[in-house]
C-alpha cells in the first residue's frame, strides 16, 4: 500500500483510455445497471479482513513441528503403551484451540470490516445513493468530495476545483488538479473540491482491487514478536537435528536395550526439544486480543498493530476529531474596519451555500447563518485546502454587483503587524477557534489571492471537547508515552484546548512555520514542545519521520484527509471510524466508535500480549534447553535416556502447558521492550542448564543408589522429581509478581504432581514410583540447591541487563 504503484517496466500504471463514454449527469439507469451486472461488469473483488477458514486450518495444522511430532506419534502408537503417546493428543488439542480462536477472531474482524467499509456515493436514475464498493458497475457515475477515496479507476466527468492526492500511488505529495476527461486512479483520494467520475475499470482490472485487499488483510507476520519466535525455532531446529541423531544412535546401537523401550526413550528425548506450544500460544494471544478489541468497536486491520502500539513511546494526535468532537458552534462574529454586521452575516450565509461539502467550521457557519431568501450567484469557488488554510468564493450579489471573499486562518491571511491579530491571539488563548472573513480585490485563482485582502470580520468558533480525552491523555502520561498535538489550527488555540484537557506540557506550543527544515533540528524542537499549530500535511509527515530518525516508535491518530500522509508513514496509524475513506484505508487500527478513549485498551492489549508471551516463551525454551542438554549428556555418558514420553508429557503439562495458557492471557501493563530473542534466551539458557545439570546429577546418583536392582523406574522417578521441582521454581519466578490467582495456579500444578505420586493407578499409568526414602529426599535436596542457584542466576541476569 505504501509502495509506488509501478508496473514491471518501472512506469506508473496507465489507467487506460476510458472505454465507455461519459455518462449523463443522471448516471446509469436501473436497467443498465442490471445489464452490466449480468455481463459480470461489476466490482465484485472480495475484500478480506481475515484469512479464510481453509488458510486458518492449513496454517495451524501444516507446521514443521507438527510434522515431526506427528511422525513420532505414529511410531509411538506402534511400539509403546498409549500413555507414551499422550503428547500427540495434546498437540491435536492445541491445534484445535488455535483454529477455533483464530476463527473467532476472523468472525469478529469480518463483522467489523463490514461496519467500517467505505460507502461511495453513486448517481443512478438521477438519484445519489450510498452503495457498497462491490456493487459499483462499469460506467457508474461516482461522486467525490473531500476525503473520499477513489475506489475504482475512471475518468473525471464533473469537476469543481477538484484536487486529488495520488501520493499513495506515485509518492508525489502535491495534489493534482483534475478537469473533466482526466483519468483518476483507484487508491488516490480527494483533498479539496468535489466532482464525479465515470468508472472505467472495475473488479480485478482496477488497481483498487489490490489496494483494498492489502489495506484490510489480517496478517500474522512482520512483527518483532513473531519474527523473533521464528528465529528461535530456526535455531532450535538446527540444534535438535544432530542431537536427536546422536540420541538415536546411543539408544539403539550403543546401548543394546529392548528395541521398543529404546525407541520410546529416544522419542521421549526428542519430543520435549520442540517448543511446539509457543507458536500456538502466540497466535491464540493475538486472536483473543482481536476479539477483546472487537467488542470495543476497534477494528485491527493488521494484527501486528496490537504489538506495535504497545511499543509506541510517542503518540501524535490531531486535535479535530481526536481531542475535540467534529462539531463546532459559532459564538460570535466581530466586524472589522467598520463592516456592516448584517452584510457580514449575508456574506457568511452565501459562503456556506457555495460549498456542497462543507467542513466542520463551515457547517457551524451554515447552522448559524443559513441563506435567507436572497440568493447570490456563485461565479467562482475555491474549496478549503489544509495546505492553503483558507477557502473562498466569488459572487454576483442581489443588486448585480460582484464580490470575492476568503474565509480562513487570520495569521495566514493577515499581515504580521495587523492589529486584528492581537484580538485573535486573545481569543486563541481562551481555546477558541477564530476565522477571518476578508474581501479580495483579485481573482480567486490568482497565485497571490490572499495578498492585500481587506479584513471584514472575525468569526469566533467554540470547539466541543471530547469528554474522555482528558482521561486518555492522563493514561499516556502515566505510561510514559509522550503526546504531541499536531494541528492545522493556531498553536495558541490548540494549546489552550490541550490545557483544558490537562495535557502535560500543553503550555509548550510552537507554530510549525517556525520549525527548522533540518531533520535533526526538527526532531529536537518536537521533543522539546508538545503542541504544534499551523502544520501542513507534508509537515506532519516530516515530523513523524524526524521522530523516527531519533529511534522513537511513533503512532499517529487522525480522521481528516490532511492526516493521510502522516498516518501512512507512522509506525502505527490510527483512524476514527467517521474519518475519511482515505484515512481508514491507510490506518492499521480503526476506532469504529470514534472514541479516542479506546486507544488505552489497544495499548494495554498489546502490552499484555508482548509481556506475557515473553514470560511464557522463557518456560518453553527452558524446556528446549534442558532437553537438548540431557540428550547430549546421555550420549556422552552412554546411559539410557532417563525419561519416557509420558514423564515429559506430564511435566510439560503441569509446568508449562496449563500455566502458560493462563499466564499468556493475564493482565500485564509492563511497557513492551525491544530485542525479544535476547530477552528470552538470557533467562532460558541458564535456567535450562541448571535444570539439566540437577536432573542428570540426580539420575546418576540414583543409578548408583539402585545399582544391581534393575529398578529403572525408580531411577526415572527420582530424576523426574528433581526436574519437576526445578521446573516449578522456574514457573514460580516467571509468575511474579504474585497475586492470589498466580499463587493458586502454581500451587495447583504442584498438587497435581503430588496426586500422581500418591494415587496407585496414576503411579502405574505414568510409571512413577518413589522407592525408599533416601533417594527421593536426595532428589529434593538436589532440586533445592538448583533452585537457589537458579534464583541467583536470575537476579544476576536482571542486574546485568536491567529492563
Amino acid at each position: 500500500m505504501t509502495q509506488r504503484a509501478l508496473d514491471s517496466s518501472g512506469e506508473q500504471p496507465d489507467p487506460g483510455t476510458p472505454s465507455p463514454p461519459p455518462e449523463p449527469p443522471g448516471g446509469l439507469s436501473t436497467a443498465e445497471v442490471a445489464e452490466r451486472v449480468a455481463r459480470g461488469e461489476v466490482n465484485d473483488v472480495p475484500v478480506r479482513s481475515s484469512r479464510s477458514v481453509t488458510e486458518i486450518v492449513r496454517a495451524n495444522v501444516l507446521t514443521r513441528f507438527n510434522l515431526i511430532i506427528g511422525v513420532l506419534w505414529v511410531i509411538m502408537l506402534f511400539v509403546a503403551p498409549i500413555q507414551d503417546s499422550l503428547f500427540g493428543f495434546v498437540i491435536i488439542a492445541n491445534t484445535g484451540i488455535g483454529i477455533v480462536q483464530e476463527w473467532r477472531a476472523k468472525k469478529t474482524l469480518d463483522s467489523l470490516a463490514v461496519i467500517g467499509e467505505a460507502k461511495p456515493t453513486v448517481r443512478r436514475d438521477g438519484v445519489a445513493a450510498e452503495i457498497s464498493v462491490s456493487e459499483i458497475v462499469l460506467g457508474d457515475l461516482v461522486e467525490l468530495g473531500p476525503g473520499d477515496k477513489v475506489v475504482v479507476d475512471g475518468a473525471v466527468t464533473e469537476a469543481d476545483s477538484l484536487e486529488i492526492d495520488e501520493s499513495l500511488l506515485t509518492g508525489e505529495a502535491d495534489p493534482v488538479l483534475k478537469r473533466p476527461g482526466d483519468p483518476v486512479m483507484s487508491g488516490s483520494f480527494v483533498v479539496a473540491g468535489g466532482g464525479a467520475f465515470t468508472a472505467t475499470k472495475v473488479g480485478r482490472e482496477a488497481y483498487a482491487a489490490q489496494l483494498a485487499e492489502e489495506a484490510s488483510r489480517f496478517t500474522l507476520v512482520q512483527s518483532e514478536l513473531r519474527s523473533g519466535i521464528s528465529t528461535i525455532l530456526k535455531y532450535v531446529t538446527w540444534m535438535m537435528v544432530p542431537t536427536a541423531i546422536g540420541l538415536i544412535i546411543s539408544q539403539l546401537v550403543v546401548k543394546d536395550n529392548n528395541f521398543k523401550d529404546s525407541v520410546a526413550r529416544t522419542v521421549g528425548g526428542i519430543v520435549p526439544m520442540i517448543p511446539e506450544g509457543l507458536v500456538l500460544l502466540t497466535s491464540v494471544a493475538f486472536a483473543i486480543g482481536v476479539i477483546r478489541l472487537g467488542r470495543k468497536q476497534c477494528l485491527v486491520q493488521e494484527l501486528p498493530a496490537i504489538e506495535g502500539l504497545a511499543r509506541v513511546d510517542i503518540v501524535c494526535l490531531d486535535k479535530t476529531g481526536t481531542l475535540t468532537e467534529g462539531g463546532m458552534d459559532v459564538t460570535e462574529v466581530r466586524p472589522l474596519n467598520g463592516s456592516d454586521e448584517v452584510y457580514v452575516h449575508r456574506v457568511l450565509g452565501a459562503l456556506g451555500a457555495s460549498d456542497p461539502r462543507p467542513n466542520a467550521s463551515l457547517q457551524a457557519i451554515i447552522d448559524a447563518y443559513p441563506p435567507n431568501g436572497e440568493a447570490w450567484g456563485v461565479t467562482q469557488a475555491m474549496p478549503f485546502s489544509s495546505a492553503r488554510k483558507y477557502s473562498g468564493a466569488a459572487f454576483t450579489e442581489g443588486d448585480g454587483s460582484t464580490s470575492a471573499w476568503l474565509l480562513g486562518a487570520p495569521d495566514v491571511l493577515l499581515a504580521a503587524d495587523d492589529p486584528a491579530l492581537t484580538e485573535t491571539v486573545h481569543l486563541n488563548e481562551q481555546g477558541l477557534r477564530v476565522l477571518l472573513l476578508a474581501r479580495v480585490r483579485t481573482g480567486l485563482d490568482a497565485p497571490d489571492a490572499a495578498a492585500g485582502a481587506e479584513p471584514a470580520a472575525l468569526v469566533v468558533l467554540e470547539q466541543r471537547l471530547r469528554p474522555d480525552a482528558g482521561e486518555t491523555l492522563a493514561y499516556f502520561a502515566d505510561q510514559n508515552v509522550a503526546a504531541k498535538v499536531i494541528s492545522g489550527d493556531n498553536a495558541v488555540s490548540v494549546g489552550a484546548v490541550a490545557q483544558k484537557l490537562g495535557m502535560p506540557g500543553a503550555e509548550h506550543t510552537l507554530d510549525a512555520r517556525k520549525l527548522p527544515a533540518d531533520r535533526d533540528d526538527m526532531a529536537t524542537a518536537i521533543e522539546q514542545n508538545a503542541v504544534f499549530g499551523r502544520v501542513t500535511p507534508q509537515q506532519k509527515r516530516d515530523m513523524v519521520a524526524a521522530l523516527q530518525s531519533r529511534g522513537h516508535t511513533v503512532a499517529m491518530t487522525g480522521d481528516g484527509v490532511n492526516d493521510v500522509l502522516a498516518l501512512k508513514d507512522a509506525d502505527i496509524g490510527v483512524s476514527m471510524g467517521s474519518g475519511s475513506e482515505a484515512t481508514r484505508a491507510v490506518a492499521q487500527i480503526v476506532l469504529l466508535n470514534n472514541s479516542f478513549a479506546t486507544l488505552p485498551s489497544v495499548v494495554a492489549e498489546g502490552r499484555r500480549v508482548i509481556g506475557n508471551i515473553t514470560r511464557v516463551a522463557t518456560l518453553f525454551l527452558t524446556k528446549t534447553v534442558y532437553s537438548v542438554l540431557l540428550a547430549i549428556l546421555v550420549v556422552c555418558f552412554q546411559v539410557e535416556y532417563p525419561f519416557l514420553p509420558r514423564h515429559l508429557t506430564l511435566l510439560s503439562t503441569l509446568t508449562i502447558g496449563v500455566p502458560a495458557f493462563f499466564l499468556a492471557l493475564a493482565p500485564n501493563k509492563e511497557r513492551a521492550q525491544p530485542h525479544f530473542v535476547r530477552r528470552v534466551m538470557r533467562y532460558a539458557i541458564p535456567s535450562g542448564v541448571i535444570a539439566a545439570a540437577a536432573t542428570f546429577t540426580t539420575y546418576l546418583v540414583a543409578r548408583h543408589h539402585y545399582a544391581g536392582t534393575g529398578a529403572l523406574d525408580a531411577e526415572t522417578s527420582a530424576a523426574t522429581l528433581t526436574l519437576f521441582l526445578v521446573s516449578m521454581w522456574v514457573l514460580a519466578i516467571i509468575a511474579r509478581p504474585y497475586t492470589w490467582w498466580r499463587v493458586a495456579l502454581v500451587a495447583t500444578m504442584g498438587l497435581g504432581f503430588l496426586i500422581v505420586l500418591v494415587v496407585p493407578w496414576l503411579q502405574d499409568f505414568f510409571a512413577l514410583k518413589l522407592v525408599g526414602t533416601t533417594m527421593p529426599w536426595a532428589a529434593v535436596g538436589i532440586a533445592a540447591v538448583a533452585a537457589a542457584v537458579l534464583e541467583m542466576a536470575w537476579r544476576l541476569v536482571g542486574r546485568r541487563f536491567p529492563t
